[in-house]
Protein backbone atom coordinates (compact mmCIF):
# COMPACT_ATOMS: atom_id res chain seq x y z
CA UNK A 1 0.00 0.00 0.00
CA UNK A 2 1.26 3.48 -0.92
CA UNK A 3 -0.15 4.97 1.98
CA UNK A 4 -0.37 4.09 5.85
CA UNK A 5 -3.61 5.67 7.13
CA UNK A 6 -6.69 7.95 5.07
CA UNK A 7 -7.31 10.97 5.07
CA UNK A 8 -10.28 10.91 7.57
CA UNK A 9 -8.38 8.84 9.90
CA UNK A 10 -5.88 10.55 12.24
CA UNK A 11 -6.89 11.70 16.18
CA UNK A 12 -5.09 13.35 18.48
CA UNK A 13 -3.97 9.76 19.66
CA UNK A 14 -2.08 9.40 17.17
CA UNK A 15 0.58 12.62 17.52
CA UNK A 16 3.89 11.60 16.83
CA UNK A 17 3.73 9.09 14.81
CA UNK A 18 5.08 8.65 11.35
CA UNK A 19 2.74 8.67 8.60
CA UNK A 20 2.04 8.37 4.68
CA UNK A 21 -1.15 9.79 3.49
CA UNK A 22 -2.27 9.98 -0.33
CA UNK A 23 -5.10 11.44 -2.29
CA UNK A 24 -6.30 14.91 -4.01
CA UNK A 25 -5.33 18.37 -3.20
CA UNK A 26 -8.39 20.23 -2.55
CA UNK A 27 -6.85 23.51 -1.51
CA UNK A 28 -2.99 25.29 -0.86
CA UNK A 29 -3.33 28.25 1.13
CA UNK A 30 0.48 29.55 0.92
CA UNK A 31 0.92 32.86 3.45
CA UNK A 32 4.67 33.43 3.02
CA UNK A 33 6.30 31.50 5.76
CA UNK A 34 3.98 28.41 6.12
CA UNK A 35 2.23 26.70 3.64
CA UNK A 36 -0.88 24.37 4.28
CA UNK A 37 -2.17 22.03 2.06
CA UNK A 38 -5.61 20.54 2.52
CA UNK A 39 -5.28 16.38 1.17
CA UNK A 40 -8.75 14.96 0.37
CA UNK A 41 -9.71 11.15 0.06
CA UNK A 42 -12.98 9.54 0.15
CA UNK A 43 -12.54 9.16 3.85
CA UNK A 44 -12.44 12.92 4.80
CA UNK A 45 -10.16 15.73 4.64
CA UNK A 46 -6.18 15.96 6.33
CA UNK A 47 -4.53 19.36 6.49
CA UNK A 48 -0.44 19.03 5.45
CA UNK A 49 1.91 21.80 7.24
CA UNK A 50 4.64 23.15 5.42
CA UNK A 51 7.39 26.09 7.08
CA UNK A 52 9.97 27.84 6.34
CA UNK A 53 13.12 27.07 8.39
CA UNK A 54 11.66 23.49 9.09
CA UNK A 55 10.92 22.20 5.72
CA UNK A 56 13.97 21.55 3.00
CA UNK A 57 13.55 24.36 0.21
CA UNK A 58 12.71 21.77 -2.20
CA UNK A 59 10.19 20.47 -0.52
CA UNK A 60 8.52 23.80 -0.61
CA UNK A 61 9.15 24.29 -3.52
CA UNK A 62 7.10 21.41 -5.05
CA UNK A 63 3.92 22.11 -2.32
CA UNK A 64 3.75 25.70 -4.21
CA UNK A 65 3.31 23.75 -7.38
CA UNK A 66 0.65 21.95 -6.14
CA UNK A 67 -2.72 22.53 -8.03
CA UNK A 68 -6.20 21.80 -6.94
CA UNK A 69 -6.93 17.94 -7.41
CA UNK A 70 -3.36 16.87 -7.93
CA UNK A 71 -2.65 13.63 -6.77
CA UNK A 72 -0.11 13.42 -4.07
CA UNK A 73 1.65 11.19 -1.46
CA UNK A 74 2.83 12.78 1.57
CA UNK A 75 4.79 11.52 4.79
CA UNK A 76 5.64 13.09 7.79
CA UNK A 77 4.58 13.02 11.65
CA UNK A 78 1.54 13.90 13.21
CA UNK A 79 1.25 17.18 15.24
CA UNK A 80 -1.62 19.00 17.14
CA UNK A 81 -3.09 21.82 15.58
CA UNK A 82 -2.45 25.66 16.78
CA UNK A 83 -5.93 26.77 15.19
CA UNK A 84 -8.33 23.56 15.75
CA UNK A 85 -11.00 22.87 12.97
CA UNK A 86 -14.29 21.47 14.57
CA UNK A 87 -15.66 21.05 11.00
CA UNK A 88 -13.59 18.20 10.31
CA UNK A 89 -13.22 15.08 12.23
CA UNK A 90 -9.08 15.42 11.33
CA UNK A 91 -9.30 18.79 13.07
CA UNK A 92 -7.09 18.40 15.92
CA UNK A 93 -4.19 17.43 14.24
CA UNK A 94 -2.10 18.42 10.65
CA UNK A 95 0.84 16.47 9.21
CA UNK A 96 4.09 17.97 9.17
CA UNK A 97 5.49 16.94 6.00
CA UNK A 98 8.73 15.57 5.61
CA UNK A 99 8.55 14.12 1.88
CA UNK A 100 6.21 14.73 -0.77
CA UNK A 101 6.03 13.00 -4.30
CA UNK A 102 3.18 14.27 -6.97
CA UNK A 103 1.72 11.09 -8.00
CA UNK A 104 -0.21 12.27 -11.35
CA UNK A 105 -0.65 16.36 -11.61
CA UNK A 106 -4.29 17.62 -12.92
CA UNK A 107 -6.08 20.06 -15.22
CA UNK A 108 -7.82 23.00 -13.72
CA UNK A 109 -11.14 20.92 -12.66
CA UNK A 110 -14.19 22.90 -14.81
CA UNK A 111 -16.40 22.98 -11.91
CA UNK A 112 -14.86 23.54 -7.69
CA UNK A 113 -15.48 19.97 -6.18
CA UNK A 114 -16.47 21.05 -3.10
CA UNK A 115 -20.00 20.49 -1.68
CA UNK A 116 -21.21 23.38 -2.43
CA UNK A 117 -20.03 23.52 -5.84
CA UNK A 118 -20.29 26.66 -8.87
CA UNK A 119 -21.08 23.82 -11.73
CA UNK A 120 -24.56 23.47 -13.12
CA UNK A 121 -26.07 20.07 -13.80
CA UNK A 122 -25.29 19.18 -17.23
CA UNK A 123 -21.56 20.15 -16.63
CA UNK A 124 -21.94 18.12 -13.58
CA UNK A 125 -22.97 15.12 -15.54
CA UNK A 126 -20.46 16.25 -18.63
CA UNK A 127 -17.47 15.29 -15.62
CA UNK A 128 -19.62 12.58 -13.88
CA UNK A 129 -16.40 10.99 -12.54
CA UNK A 130 -15.41 14.44 -10.66
CA UNK A 131 -18.57 15.13 -9.50
CA UNK A 132 -18.56 11.96 -7.33
CA UNK A 133 -15.45 12.93 -6.15
CA UNK A 134 -17.58 15.37 -3.92
CA UNK A 135 -18.96 14.44 -0.26
CA UNK A 136 -22.76 15.02 -1.03
CA UNK A 137 -22.52 12.69 -4.07
CA UNK A 138 -20.31 9.88 -2.93
CA UNK A 139 -22.46 9.86 0.30
CA UNK A 140 -25.16 8.67 -1.99
CA UNK A 141 -23.45 5.97 -3.50
CA UNK A 142 -22.21 4.47 -0.10
CA UNK A 143 -25.81 4.90 1.15
CA UNK A 144 -26.83 2.72 -1.72
CA UNK A 145 -23.94 0.20 -1.34
CA UNK A 146 -25.20 0.06 2.43
CA UNK A 147 -28.60 -0.62 1.46
CA UNK A 148 -27.57 -3.16 -1.15
CA UNK A 149 -25.57 -5.30 1.56
CA UNK A 150 -28.18 -4.78 4.24
CA UNK A 151 -30.51 -6.63 1.95
CA UNK A 152 -28.69 -9.20 0.99
CA UNK A 153 -27.96 -10.49 4.15
CA UNK A 154 -31.67 -10.22 5.06
CA UNK A 155 -32.37 -12.54 2.29
CA UNK A 156 -29.74 -14.50 2.57
CA UNK A 157 -30.63 -15.08 6.21
CA UNK A 158 -34.17 -16.24 5.31
CA UNK A 159 -32.71 -18.52 3.12
CA UNK A 160 -33.43 -16.84 -0.90
CA UNK A 161 -30.99 -17.96 -3.10
CA UNK A 162 -29.36 -14.72 -5.28
CA UNK A 163 -29.80 -16.49 -9.24
CA UNK A 164 -28.49 -14.10 -11.78
CA UNK A 165 -31.28 -14.21 -14.95
CA UNK A 166 -30.77 -13.48 -18.73
CA UNK A 167 -30.09 -10.14 -19.78
CA UNK A 168 -30.73 -11.24 -23.76
CA UNK A 169 -33.78 -12.10 -23.68
CA UNK A 170 -37.74 -12.55 -26.47
CA UNK A 171 -39.03 -9.38 -26.48
CA UNK A 172 -42.60 -9.96 -24.45
CA UNK A 173 -45.46 -6.97 -23.88
CA UNK A 174 -44.77 -6.15 -20.54
CA UNK A 175 -46.32 -1.97 -20.44
CA UNK A 176 -43.55 -0.60 -22.08
CA UNK A 177 -41.65 -0.57 -25.09
CA UNK A 178 -38.75 -2.78 -24.82
CA UNK A 179 -35.34 -1.99 -26.00
CA UNK A 180 -33.81 -4.48 -28.72
CA UNK A 181 -30.82 -6.24 -29.84
CA UNK A 182 -29.79 -7.40 -33.23
CA UNK A 183 -28.14 -10.58 -33.31
CA UNK A 184 -25.64 -11.21 -36.07
CA UNK A 185 -26.05 -14.70 -35.89
CA UNK A 186 -29.74 -14.92 -36.88
CA UNK A 187 -30.11 -12.25 -39.05
CA UNK A 188 -33.12 -10.37 -38.58
CA UNK A 189 -34.15 -11.56 -35.37
CA UNK A 190 -33.92 -9.76 -32.27
CA UNK A 191 -33.06 -9.95 -28.56
CA UNK A 192 -34.87 -7.67 -25.88
CA UNK A 193 -33.35 -6.21 -22.92
CA UNK A 194 -35.50 -7.27 -19.91
CA UNK A 195 -38.07 -4.98 -18.42
CA UNK A 196 -37.75 -7.67 -15.50
CA UNK A 197 -36.99 -10.73 -14.50
CA UNK A 198 -40.65 -11.46 -14.34
CA UNK A 199 -40.82 -15.19 -16.66
CA UNK A 200 -37.48 -16.47 -15.34
CA UNK A 201 -38.52 -16.01 -11.56
CA UNK A 202 -41.40 -17.82 -12.14
CA UNK A 203 -39.31 -21.04 -13.80
CA UNK A 204 -37.34 -20.67 -10.67
CA UNK A 205 -40.27 -21.31 -8.97
CA UNK A 206 -41.30 -24.40 -10.99
CA UNK A 207 -37.39 -25.93 -10.53
CA UNK A 208 -37.77 -25.87 -7.52
CA UNK A 209 -35.77 -23.06 -5.71
CA UNK A 210 -38.39 -21.51 -3.82
CA UNK A 211 -37.12 -18.65 -2.33
CA UNK A 212 -35.32 -16.27 -5.62
CA UNK A 213 -33.88 -13.28 -5.12
CA UNK A 214 -32.13 -10.73 -6.97
CA UNK A 215 -30.64 -7.04 -7.51
CA UNK A 216 -30.97 -6.44 -11.07
CA UNK A 217 -30.60 -4.15 -13.89
CA UNK A 218 -33.98 -4.06 -15.82
CA UNK A 219 -34.40 -1.80 -19.09
CA UNK A 220 -37.68 0.16 -20.17
CA UNK A 221 -37.54 2.53 -23.37
CA UNK A 222 -39.70 5.37 -22.04
CA UNK A 223 -40.36 8.97 -21.59
CA UNK A 224 -38.00 9.52 -18.65
CA UNK A 225 -38.73 12.31 -15.58
CA UNK A 226 -37.28 12.57 -12.06
CA UNK A 227 -37.48 8.87 -10.50
CA UNK A 228 -37.34 7.19 -13.73
CA UNK A 229 -34.17 6.04 -15.82
CA UNK A 230 -34.14 3.77 -19.26
CA UNK A 231 -32.10 1.49 -16.71
CA UNK A 232 -32.91 0.94 -13.57
CA UNK A 233 -32.32 -1.27 -10.64
CA UNK A 234 -34.86 -3.73 -8.89
CA UNK A 235 -34.80 -5.77 -5.91
CA UNK A 236 -36.40 -8.87 -7.49
CA UNK A 237 -37.76 -11.85 -5.28
CA UNK A 238 -40.12 -14.73 -5.55
CA UNK A 239 -41.63 -17.50 -3.32
CA UNK A 240 -43.11 -20.49 -3.78
CA UNK A 241 -45.79 -22.48 -1.55
CA UNK A 242 -46.95 -19.27 -0.23
CA UNK A 243 -49.79 -17.21 0.06
CA UNK A 244 -50.00 -13.32 0.22
CA UNK A 245 -49.99 -12.86 3.78
CA UNK A 246 -46.62 -14.78 4.00
CA UNK A 247 -45.28 -12.20 1.17
CA UNK A 248 -46.31 -9.65 3.01
CA UNK A 249 -45.05 -10.81 6.48
CA UNK A 250 -41.64 -11.28 4.79
CA UNK A 251 -41.25 -8.15 2.93
CA UNK A 252 -42.72 -5.68 5.53
CA UNK A 253 -40.04 -6.97 7.90
CA UNK A 254 -37.48 -6.68 5.58
CA UNK A 255 -38.07 -3.08 5.02
CA UNK A 256 -38.59 -2.45 8.92
CA UNK A 257 -35.38 -4.17 9.11
CA UNK A 258 -33.46 -1.64 6.29
CA UNK A 259 -35.23 1.22 8.01
CA UNK A 260 -34.43 0.06 11.30
CA UNK A 261 -30.25 -0.24 10.63
CA UNK A 262 -29.28 2.50 8.18
CA UNK A 263 -31.70 4.98 9.37
CA UNK A 264 -32.51 3.85 13.09
CA UNK A 265 -36.07 4.30 12.74
CA UNK A 266 -38.62 1.62 13.61
CA UNK A 267 -42.10 1.33 12.13
CA UNK A 268 -44.65 1.35 14.70
CA UNK A 269 -47.85 0.67 12.32
CA UNK A 270 -47.52 -0.63 8.66
CA UNK A 271 -51.36 -0.54 7.62
CA UNK A 272 -53.23 -2.12 4.72
CA UNK A 273 -55.62 -0.65 2.53
CA UNK A 274 -57.77 -1.64 -0.01
CA UNK A 275 -57.17 -0.06 -3.45
CA UNK A 276 -61.17 0.75 -3.90
CA UNK A 277 -60.47 2.95 -0.18
CA UNK A 278 -57.43 4.48 -1.29
CA UNK A 279 -59.11 5.69 -4.62
CA UNK A 280 -62.21 6.77 -2.19
CA UNK A 281 -60.24 8.40 0.80
CA UNK A 282 -57.04 9.94 -1.50
CA UNK A 283 -58.19 9.73 -4.79
CA UNK A 284 -54.56 7.43 -5.59
CA UNK A 285 -53.47 4.17 -5.51
CA UNK A 286 -50.49 5.28 -3.12
CA UNK A 287 -51.34 7.71 -1.17
CA UNK A 288 -48.98 10.03 0.66
CA UNK A 289 -50.97 9.24 4.35
CA UNK A 290 -48.19 11.34 6.59
CA UNK A 291 -51.02 14.13 6.61
CA UNK A 292 -54.43 13.80 6.83
CA UNK A 293 -56.66 16.17 4.09
CA UNK A 294 -58.69 12.90 3.42
CA UNK A 295 -61.59 13.54 0.74
CA UNK A 296 -65.01 14.11 1.54
CA UNK A 297 -67.84 13.12 -0.91
CA UNK A 298 -70.31 16.30 -1.06
CA UNK A 299 -73.29 14.64 -3.68
CA UNK A 300 -75.96 14.14 -1.29
CA UNK A 301 -75.41 17.94 0.55
CA UNK A 302 -73.79 19.79 -2.43
CA UNK A 303 -76.31 18.80 -6.00
CA UNK A 304 -79.33 19.32 -6.87
CA UNK A 305 -78.84 23.68 -5.47
CA UNK A 306 -79.20 24.64 -8.98
CA UNK A 307 -75.31 25.28 -9.61
CA UNK A 308 -75.17 22.98 -12.59
CA UNK A 309 -71.74 22.35 -12.80
CA UNK A 310 -72.48 20.05 -9.22
CA UNK A 311 -75.46 18.88 -10.79
CA UNK A 312 -74.16 17.55 -13.18
CA UNK A 313 -70.90 15.91 -12.07
CA UNK A 314 -70.59 12.35 -11.52
CA UNK A 315 -68.75 12.86 -8.25
CA UNK A 316 -68.48 16.22 -5.86
CA UNK A 317 -65.32 15.87 -3.59
CA UNK A 318 -63.37 18.24 -1.22
CA UNK A 319 -60.69 18.20 1.34
CA UNK A 320 -60.80 20.32 3.96
CA UNK A 321 -57.71 22.44 4.84
CA UNK A 322 -57.07 22.94 8.56
CA UNK A 323 -56.56 26.53 9.33
CA UNK A 324 -56.13 27.74 6.10
CA UNK A 325 -59.37 30.08 6.41
CA UNK A 326 -57.24 33.34 6.25
CA UNK A 327 -56.21 32.41 2.81
CA UNK A 328 -56.31 35.30 0.47
CA UNK A 329 -57.66 36.02 -2.54
CA UNK A 330 -54.19 35.68 -4.35
CA UNK A 331 -53.96 32.85 -2.71
CA UNK A 332 -57.00 30.67 -3.69
CA UNK A 333 -56.49 32.38 -7.22
CA UNK A 334 -53.41 30.34 -7.27
CA UNK A 335 -54.80 27.14 -5.96
CA UNK A 336 -57.46 27.85 -8.62
CA UNK A 337 -54.85 27.94 -11.28
CA UNK A 338 -52.58 25.09 -10.02
CA UNK A 339 -55.59 22.96 -10.87
CA UNK A 340 -56.36 24.81 -13.94
CA UNK A 341 -52.93 23.58 -15.13
CA UNK A 342 -53.04 21.21 -18.09
CA UNK A 343 -51.42 18.66 -16.66
CA UNK A 344 -54.47 17.99 -13.65
CA UNK A 345 -57.12 19.31 -16.25
CA UNK A 346 -59.94 20.63 -13.57
CA UNK A 347 -61.81 23.73 -15.10
CA UNK A 348 -62.21 25.58 -11.80
CA UNK A 349 -62.03 25.25 -8.28
CA UNK A 350 -64.92 25.87 -5.34
CA UNK A 351 -63.99 27.01 -1.84
CA UNK A 352 -65.95 27.86 1.39
CA UNK A 353 -64.76 29.44 4.54
CA UNK A 354 -65.33 28.21 7.99
CA UNK A 355 -64.75 31.59 9.30
CA UNK A 356 -64.12 32.15 13.07
CA UNK A 357 -67.47 34.11 13.94
CA UNK A 358 -69.21 30.62 12.98
CA UNK A 359 -69.93 32.00 9.83
CA UNK A 360 -69.26 30.85 6.20
CA UNK A 361 -67.97 32.53 3.05
CA UNK A 362 -68.14 30.52 -0.76
CA UNK A 363 -67.37 31.32 -4.06
CA UNK A 364 -70.64 29.62 -4.59
CA UNK A 365 -72.40 32.04 -2.44
CA UNK A 366 -75.02 32.48 -5.10
CA UNK A 367 -76.71 28.91 -4.55
CA UNK A 368 -75.84 27.90 -0.96
CA UNK A 369 -77.06 29.89 1.62
CA UNK A 370 -75.29 29.68 5.17
CA UNK A 371 -77.04 26.41 6.47
CA UNK A 372 -76.01 24.75 3.11
CA UNK A 373 -72.54 25.32 4.00
CA UNK A 374 -72.80 24.73 7.28
CA UNK A 375 -73.84 20.91 6.49
CA UNK A 376 -70.60 20.84 4.01
CA UNK A 377 -68.75 21.66 6.81
CA UNK A 378 -70.34 19.20 8.77
CA UNK A 379 -69.69 16.76 6.33
CA UNK A 380 -66.32 17.20 6.38
CA UNK A 381 -65.51 17.50 9.59
CA UNK A 382 -64.16 21.07 9.19
CA UNK A 383 -63.90 23.47 11.97
CA UNK A 384 -63.58 27.54 12.52
CA UNK A 385 -61.02 28.63 10.62
CA UNK A 386 -60.65 25.73 8.07
CA UNK A 387 -61.18 26.13 4.18
CA UNK A 388 -63.20 23.86 2.03
CA UNK A 389 -61.43 22.95 -1.39
CA UNK A 390 -64.30 21.39 -3.63
CA UNK A 391 -63.75 19.88 -7.35
CA UNK A 392 -66.32 17.96 -9.70
CA UNK A 393 -66.52 16.12 -12.13
CA UNK A 394 -66.61 11.98 -13.66
CA UNK A 395 -65.42 10.18 -10.82
CA UNK A 396 -61.69 8.35 -11.61
CA UNK A 397 -60.90 12.05 -12.85
CA UNK A 398 -62.28 14.24 -10.33
CA UNK A 399 -60.25 11.89 -8.09
CA UNK A 400 -56.91 12.17 -9.43
CA UNK A 401 -57.12 16.11 -10.31
CA UNK A 402 -57.89 16.54 -6.23
CA UNK A 403 -55.25 14.27 -5.31
CA UNK A 404 -52.69 16.43 -6.98
CA UNK A 405 -54.32 19.63 -5.04
CA UNK A 406 -54.03 17.32 -2.03
CA UNK A 407 -50.47 16.69 -2.41
CA UNK A 408 -49.79 20.04 -3.90
CA UNK A 409 -51.49 21.89 -0.61
CA UNK A 410 -49.76 19.39 1.89
CA UNK A 411 -46.14 20.39 0.67
CA UNK A 412 -47.31 24.16 0.74
CA UNK A 413 -48.37 23.65 4.93
CA UNK A 414 -45.06 21.24 5.35
CA UNK A 415 -46.85 18.80 5.76
CA UNK A 416 -44.87 16.28 4.13
CA UNK A 417 -41.73 15.96 6.01
CA UNK A 418 -39.21 14.38 4.54
CA UNK A 419 -38.15 12.54 8.51
CA UNK A 420 -41.45 11.20 8.60
CA UNK A 421 -41.88 7.55 7.12
CA UNK A 422 -45.05 6.24 6.90
CA UNK A 423 -45.89 3.36 5.06
CA UNK A 424 -48.74 1.47 3.99
CA UNK A 425 -49.55 -1.89 1.81
CA UNK A 426 -52.14 -1.35 -0.90
CA UNK A 427 -53.92 -4.50 -2.06
CA UNK A 428 -57.07 -5.54 -4.43
CA UNK A 429 -55.99 -3.77 -7.25
CA UNK A 430 -58.07 -4.12 -10.26
CA UNK A 431 -57.38 -7.36 -12.31
CA UNK A 432 -57.81 -5.63 -15.87
CA UNK A 433 -58.01 -1.99 -16.97
CA UNK A 434 -60.05 -1.01 -19.80
CA UNK A 435 -58.72 1.10 -22.37
CA UNK A 436 -61.62 3.52 -23.82
CA UNK A 437 -60.19 4.07 -26.90
CA UNK A 438 -59.32 0.51 -27.77
CA UNK A 439 -62.19 -0.65 -25.73
CA UNK A 440 -59.59 -3.63 -25.30
CA UNK A 441 -58.30 -4.89 -21.64
CA UNK A 442 -54.91 -4.50 -19.97
CA UNK A 443 -53.68 -6.42 -17.45
CA UNK A 444 -53.13 -3.70 -14.77
CA UNK A 445 -50.04 -5.41 -13.17
CA UNK A 446 -48.80 -7.91 -15.68
CA UNK A 447 -50.51 -10.70 -17.37
CA UNK A 448 -49.39 -13.78 -14.62
CA UNK A 449 -50.90 -11.81 -12.15
CA UNK A 450 -53.69 -13.87 -10.67
CA UNK A 451 -57.10 -13.23 -9.61
CA UNK A 452 -58.82 -13.56 -5.92
CA UNK A 453 -60.21 -16.82 -6.18
CA UNK A 454 -64.17 -15.35 -5.19
CA UNK A 455 -63.49 -13.41 -8.18
CA UNK A 456 -62.56 -16.05 -10.53
CA UNK A 457 -65.85 -16.36 -11.58
CA UNK A 458 -66.89 -12.76 -12.55
CA UNK A 459 -63.83 -13.19 -15.76
CA UNK A 460 -66.19 -14.02 -18.23
CA UNK A 461 -68.92 -11.68 -17.32
CA UNK A 462 -67.13 -8.80 -16.01
CA UNK A 463 -63.56 -8.63 -16.17
CA UNK A 464 -63.43 -5.13 -15.17
CA UNK A 465 -64.46 -5.94 -11.58
CA UNK A 466 -62.11 -8.82 -11.31
CA UNK A 467 -59.52 -7.85 -8.37
CA UNK A 468 -56.09 -9.30 -8.38
CA UNK A 469 -54.04 -10.70 -5.87
CA UNK A 470 -52.04 -8.16 -6.14
CA UNK A 471 -50.25 -5.65 -3.95
CA UNK A 472 -47.92 -2.72 -3.54
CA UNK A 473 -46.27 -1.04 -0.79
CA UNK A 474 -46.09 2.55 -0.19
CA UNK A 475 -44.01 4.50 1.76
CA UNK A 476 -44.95 8.53 1.28
CA UNK A 477 -46.85 8.37 -1.80
CA UNK A 478 -44.06 6.70 -3.51
CA UNK A 479 -44.98 3.26 -4.95
CA UNK A 480 -41.55 1.16 -3.45
CA UNK A 481 -42.60 -1.87 -4.35
CA UNK A 482 -44.84 -4.40 -6.11
CA UNK A 483 -46.27 -7.96 -6.52
CA UNK A 484 -48.55 -10.34 -6.79
CA UNK A 485 -49.72 -14.23 -5.90
CA UNK A 486 -49.17 -15.38 -9.72
CA UNK A 487 -51.08 -17.80 -11.99
CA UNK A 488 -49.16 -21.05 -11.44
CA UNK A 489 -51.66 -23.27 -13.74
CA UNK A 490 -52.05 -23.68 -17.77
CA UNK A 491 -55.96 -23.53 -18.11
CA UNK A 492 -55.93 -19.99 -16.02
CA UNK A 493 -53.07 -18.72 -17.73
CA UNK A 494 -54.47 -19.30 -21.17
CA UNK A 495 -58.01 -17.70 -20.17
CA UNK A 496 -55.98 -14.78 -18.50
CA UNK A 497 -54.48 -14.43 -22.19
CA UNK A 498 -57.81 -14.60 -24.02
CA UNK A 499 -58.95 -11.69 -21.79
CA UNK A 500 -56.26 -9.70 -23.33
CA UNK A 501 -56.69 -10.02 -26.38
CA UNK A 502 -54.03 -13.05 -27.65
CA UNK A 503 -55.25 -15.49 -29.78
CA UNK A 504 -53.89 -19.01 -28.93
CA UNK A 505 -51.26 -18.66 -31.84
CA UNK A 506 -49.67 -15.33 -30.32
CA UNK A 507 -49.84 -16.68 -26.53
CA UNK A 508 -48.17 -19.81 -27.77
CA UNK A 509 -45.54 -17.63 -29.56
CA UNK A 510 -45.03 -15.56 -26.72
CA UNK A 511 -45.45 -17.27 -23.37
CA UNK A 512 -45.57 -20.90 -24.84
CA UNK A 513 -42.48 -21.84 -22.38
CA UNK A 514 -44.27 -20.41 -19.57
CA UNK A 515 -47.22 -22.67 -20.29
CA UNK A 516 -45.56 -25.60 -20.96
CA UNK A 517 -43.08 -25.63 -17.43
CA UNK A 518 -47.27 -25.08 -15.87
CA UNK A 519 -47.49 -28.72 -17.10
CA UNK A 520 -44.68 -29.79 -15.09
CA UNK A 521 -45.48 -29.61 -11.89
CA UNK A 522 -45.61 -25.80 -11.09
CA UNK A 523 -46.13 -24.58 -7.30
CA UNK A 524 -48.41 -22.05 -6.03
CA UNK A 525 -45.77 -19.23 -5.82
CA UNK A 526 -46.03 -15.44 -5.54
CA UNK A 527 -43.10 -12.80 -5.44
CA UNK A 528 -42.54 -9.06 -5.23
CA UNK A 529 -39.89 -6.22 -6.89
CA UNK A 530 -38.73 -3.33 -5.28
CA UNK A 531 -37.58 -0.38 -7.03
CA UNK A 532 -33.78 0.01 -5.23
CA UNK A 533 -33.03 2.94 -6.75
CA UNK A 534 -36.37 4.75 -5.39
CA UNK A 535 -35.92 3.52 -2.07
CA UNK A 536 -32.77 5.01 -2.39
CA UNK A 537 -33.96 7.63 -2.85
CA UNK A 538 -36.10 7.75 -0.08
CA UNK A 539 -33.80 6.83 2.16
CA UNK A 540 -31.66 9.49 1.58
CA UNK A 541 -34.70 12.09 1.69
CA UNK A 542 -34.87 13.22 -1.80
CA UNK A 543 -36.86 12.82 -5.10
CA UNK A 544 -34.04 11.97 -8.08
CA UNK A 545 -33.04 8.69 -8.28
CA UNK A 546 -30.31 10.20 -10.61
CA UNK A 547 -28.62 10.73 -7.12
CA UNK A 548 -28.14 7.43 -6.32
CA UNK A 549 -26.94 6.00 -10.03
CA UNK A 550 -22.67 6.32 -10.33
CA UNK A 551 -23.19 6.64 -13.86
CA UNK A 552 -27.29 7.75 -14.78
CA UNK A 553 -28.97 9.45 -18.27
CA UNK A 554 -30.43 12.66 -18.16
CA UNK A 555 -33.98 13.46 -19.00
CA UNK A 556 -33.60 12.70 -22.59
CA UNK A 557 -31.77 9.14 -22.00
CA UNK A 558 -28.75 10.07 -22.70
CA UNK A 559 -25.20 9.94 -21.21
CA UNK A 560 -23.59 13.02 -21.95
CA UNK A 561 -20.25 11.70 -20.27
CA UNK A 562 -19.42 9.47 -23.22
CA UNK A 563 -21.95 10.65 -25.54
CA UNK A 564 -24.24 7.82 -25.89
CA UNK A 565 -26.73 6.59 -27.58
CA UNK A 566 -24.27 7.01 -30.55
CA UNK A 567 -24.13 6.24 -34.20
CA UNK A 568 -22.81 3.27 -35.36
CA UNK A 569 -20.16 2.31 -38.23
CA UNK A 570 -22.34 1.41 -41.14
CA UNK A 571 -20.02 -1.77 -41.54
CA UNK A 572 -21.50 -2.91 -37.98
CA UNK A 573 -25.44 -1.84 -39.08
CA UNK A 574 -24.63 -4.38 -42.21
CA UNK A 575 -23.25 -7.59 -40.10
CA UNK A 576 -26.01 -6.89 -38.37
CA UNK A 577 -28.55 -7.53 -40.81
CA UNK A 578 -30.16 -4.04 -39.63
CA UNK A 579 -28.79 -2.14 -43.12
CA UNK A 580 -28.15 -3.53 -46.79
CA UNK A 581 -25.16 -3.16 -48.51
Amino acid sequence: MLRTHTCGELRIEHINESVTLCGWVQKVRDKGGMLWVDLRDRYGITQLLFEEGSTAEELLTTARSLGREFVIKASGVVTERYAKNENIATGDIEIKVESLDILNASEVPPFIIEDKTDGGEDLRMKYRYLDLRRNEVREKLQLRSRLAIATRNYLANEGFIEVETPVLIKSTPEGARDFVVPSRMNPGEFYALPQSPQTFKQLLMVSGLDRYFQIVKCFRDEDLRADRQPEFTQIDCEMAFVTREDILGMFEQMVRSLFKEIKGIEFTEFPMMTYAEAMKRYGSDKPDIRFEMEFVELNEVARNKGFNVFDQAELVVGICAKGCAEYTRKQLDALTDFVRRPQIGAKGLVYAKCNADGSFKSSVDKFYNQEDLKTWAEAAGAQSGDLLLVLSGKTNQVRKQLNELRLHLGTELGLRDNDVYKPLWVVDFPLLELDEETGQYHAMHHPFTSPKKEDFDMLDESPGEVRANAYDMVINGVEIGGGSIRIHDRATQQLMFKHLGFTEDEAKAQFGFLMDAFEYGAPPHGGIAFGFDRLCAMFGGTESIRDYIAFPKNTSGRDVMIDSPSPIAEEQLVELGVKLR
